[in-house]
């Protein structure tokens, strides 16, 4: 008897994509990016602002992580959000807990970028296992990171 499913001989690990966020939440990071650049003292009110009216956007996260870098207690916290709903979206797009996602897809970057920011911030308070995790994390997830 035989089976009739195809077979993959590739032995490719799979890739998740994450969908591509609003619209309106990336006019919204753009324009608060803008609004920092002009204000820098307004940035972290002007990047909350879109992480509270889009919470699951995960650039916003990231970005306010990247922003609060000075404060490795926030940046962490930041990061930390944007890692665990990043987590949940890699499950909803049908990750599995293994697989590849990549940098080049740019629906990808808000979670990379959080996980990036959970690694340093993790560092700059001592958390060398975690750092290291992540570090690892970061290159199963994406084999040529190292982008910054």
């Amino acid at each position: 008897m035989s089976d009739p499913s195809p077979v993959s001989l590739t032995g490719a690990a799979p890739e998740t994509v994450l969908p591509d966020p609003e619209p309106d939440a990336v006019a919204a990071l753009d324009a608060a990016a803008q609004e920092a650049s002009a204000e820098p003292a307004r940035a972290y009110r002007a990047l909350a602002a879109v992480a509270a009216r889009f919470p699951t956007y995960l650039e916003a996260w990231a970005a306010l992580a990247e922003h609060a870098a000075d404060d490795p207690v926030a940046s962490y916290a930041f990061a930390r959000v944007a890692y665990h709903r990043g987590l949940d979206a890699l499950r909803r797009a049908g990750w599995r807990g293994s697989g590849y996602v990549r940098w080049q897809a740019p629906s990808n970057r808000g979670f990379l970028r959080g996980l990036d920011a959970l690694r340093r911030a993790a560092g700059a308070l001592g958390e060398s296992d975690e750092e290291e995790r992540c570090a690892l994390f970061l290159r199963q997830l994406d084999p040529g990171w190292e982008r910054r």
